[in-house]
């Protein structure tokens, strides 16, 4: 899954591990799903568009 994570945190010049605190999981979870080695569950996909005011598709796309 591709998504656009890294470009939003860098919007808001957020560091991963303060993303990660928000988030309740680790830097290294911030990382593996910004560079596309781990997709997140539902439940943090929707924590994670609430936090940056979008809807998940705005975040998430499907690989082609």
């Amino acid at each position: 899954m591709n998504n656009r994570l890294k470009v939003l945190r860098a919007e808001l010049n957020w560091s991963q591990a303060y993303l990660a605190e928000k988030l309740e999981v680790s830097r290294q979870s911030v990382n593996a799903i910004e560079t596309g080695k781990y997709d997140p569950s539902l439940p943090l996909a929707f924590k994670i568009a609430k936090l940056f005011g979008k809807r998940i598709e705005e975040i998430f796309q499907e690989s082609e």
